[in-house]
């Protein structure tokens, strides 16, 4: 079988001259064949050309599906203008130097969508050479230079290569050299080499990532051979033999899925069976860090269909190697209990779509996948530095290393969800009386049934703040681990039952109460009191003043004033 690779030259006026010649044969194979077909497509915009230059392969059988893709990358103005000028640097300076545009960019042009994402390679410079040479043809044709920066390898990281930063016509641009890798048996940190495209192409994770512009000749490079066509199938592949392509780099594994997930792409069967392979799970284990997983993970909660990303991780043996559970739990954290967080994940993505996503920013709805994936967890402890803190806290802290905030709220959503089982009874007026029996020296104005609900659901959203939503719909939940399997009845009554309990504390206008100023501070409550100093006591004055203030929305801080002054006078007086 011989594969054919198309090389486009542009001449005057448009025209396109063309060659074919042979690269190399393939041996015949037993397995489904794929061949690229050569193309020839026109530019919208200057009648340029743009041929696909590719390569046969042979891969296994997978059962594609058509998606939408382009039959062109439409350039932009500004994009133009970025190529036109790198590749005068290119003239300038008499560089045969290859300018690529690699891997997403490729991949989100040729699907229709737009992307800022500008990565190129250098075939045979580092980033830093090339923007030293933009910046000395700026200053030759009496242009302003451009600052860039050099950002360092990191392979703690997963940073291998130095990659030079600039900004161009205020897009900004990486630069990086073609590489060649090779890894060490117990590190996914691989030792680089200056490499060409091909070996660029196939050292990428996914063939659909492996795609090139080139700038040099409007070409769209597929060295792989099969970039394109499983972008257009919708298939999730790797260049090489994907246990291969694992076991050098076992993020990749996480990163396939996302982008199955991203793109709602069928996973190579052959790619599902090395992941669910024990030493690829072993080398995710052992050879890539928390951190790079919390990233992964977080991308997958925040990309079109988490549901799906964790499903695939579940079914490929993974979420649970990933996650880390301590051992002191493996008794109490049964089978049950994990199928439970997907269960409650999918729940939470369906009372959501009905309570209206849109009442969430994006990191609160990120925050309530969490609370939602974790919540099977939210009675479980570990211990940490001879304490004990809940198994979610420690999760996504450590086995996620997500940002301690994040922890923190997740498990203040879970606590809120709870407390929130009391503050329903009270707004539906089902448990009244409770703040009367529990301070007989109550005033009348805390006797009533609005205010026992404004105390009450004040202080509530005066703790969980902004997060009310998310831990009210968390609330409708809780019983997830027993009913996982929620019917389009079943959301409704439960999304329902959230939007009731929103109207009502939207009703009593506290959906912003956090953000209402005391009407006293503490010098204040002092001068009141006529103390110099604070008193053991002096929170629970501070508590009185802010029932008081939910009580009297429209009062001001003077009638606070003698209010607090004529009620500490009337407690001493029952005192004595």
């Amino acid at each position: 079988m011989v594969a054919l690779r198309c090389q486009s030259l542009v001449g005057a006026g448009g025209r396109a001259l063309f060659s074919l010649s042979r690269t190399r044969a393939l041996r015949p194979s037993p397995l489904q064949t794929s061949c690229q077909c050569l193309q020839l497509h026109l530019f919208p915009r200057r009648s340029r050309f743009v041929a696909f230059c590719c390569e046969t392969s042979v891969i296994a059988p997978v059962q594609p599906r058509k998606i939408f893709m382009e039959n062109s990358i439409h350039i932009s103005t500004l994009e133009e203008k970025i190529f036109d000028t790198l590749k005068a640097v290119l003239i300038h300076f008499e560089l045969k130097t290859q300018l690529r545009v690699a891997g997403g960019w490729v991949r989100d042009k040729l699907l229709g969508k737009e992307s800022h994402d500008i990565d190129i390679a250098l075939e045979d410079m580092h980033g830093k050479s090339f923007c030293e040479r933009v910046n000395e043809y700026l200053m030759s044709i009496n242009e302003e230079t451009k600052h860039y920066c050099v950002i360092q390898s990191n392979p703690d990281q997963s940073k291998h290569l130095e990659t030079a930063r600039m900004k161009v016509f205020g897009v900004e641009i990486d630069f990086v050299n073609l590489r060649a890798e090779n890894y060490a048996e117990e590190s996914r940190i691989p030792t680089m080499k200056f490499g060409s495209a091909k070996e660029d192409a196939y050292r990428r994770d996914l063939t659909i990532n492996s795609l090139f512009y080139n700038i040099n000749t409007g070409l769209i490079e597929d060295f792989t051979g099969r970039g394109l066509s499983d972008l257009r199938n919708g298939v999730i592949a790797t260049p090489l033999p994907p246990k291969t392509t694992f076991l050098d780099d076992p993020l990749r594994v996480l990163r396939a899925i996302r982008f199955a997930a991203r793109f709602n792409y069928k996973i190579q069967e052959e790619l599902k069976v090395a992941a669910m392979d024990v030493d690829v799970g072993t080398a995710l284990e052992k050879k890539v860090s928390p951190e790079r997983v919390g990233v992964e993970i977080d991308l997958m909660m925040t990309g079109a269909d988490p549901v799906r990303a964790i499903q695939e991780l579940i079914d490929v043996n993974i979420f649970w190697i990933i996650l880390r559970l301590p051992q002191e739990l493996e008794d109490e954290i049964t089978d049950s209990v994990k199928r439970s967080c997907l269960g409650a994940l999918i729940a939470m993505m369906k009372v959501l779509a009905v309570f209206g996503p849109d009442k969430l920013t994006t990191d609160q709805r990120r925050l309530a996948l969490y609370s939602a994936l974790f919540l099977p967890f939210k009675s479980f402890k570990v211990t940490e530095k001879k304490r004990q803190v809940p198994l979610t806290h420690s999760l996504i802290k450590h086995s996620l290393k997500l940002k301690t905030h994040d922890a923190l709220m997740v498990t203040q959503i879970h606590e809120a969800a709870d407390e929130f089982n009391h503050i329903w009874k009270v707004l539906f007026d089902e448990e009244n009386g409770n703040i009367n029996n529990s301070n007989q020296g109550a005033r009348d104005w805390e006797l009533t049934s609005r205010s026992e609900k404004m105390i009450r659901a004040g202080f509530w959203m005066g703790n969980i703040k902004e997060l009310w939503r998310v831990a009210l719909v968390l609330h409708a939940l809780l019983d997830v681990i027993t009913c996982t399997d929620l019917g389009d009845t079943e959301v409704k009554q439960r999304a329902g039952k959230c939007l009731a309990a929103e109207a009502a504390i939207m009703e009593l206008g506290l959906e912003d109460i956090w953000n209402v100023k005391p009407l006293l501070d503490g010098k204040k409550i002092m001068s009141a009191l006529g103390l110099e100093k604070g008193i053991p006591g002096m929170k629970e004055w501070q508590n009185h003043v802010r029932k008081w203030q939910l009580c009297h929305m429209t009062a001001t801080a003077e009638e606070c004033y003698e209010w607090l002054k004529d009620e500490y006078q009337h407690k001493r007086q029952r005192l004595n």
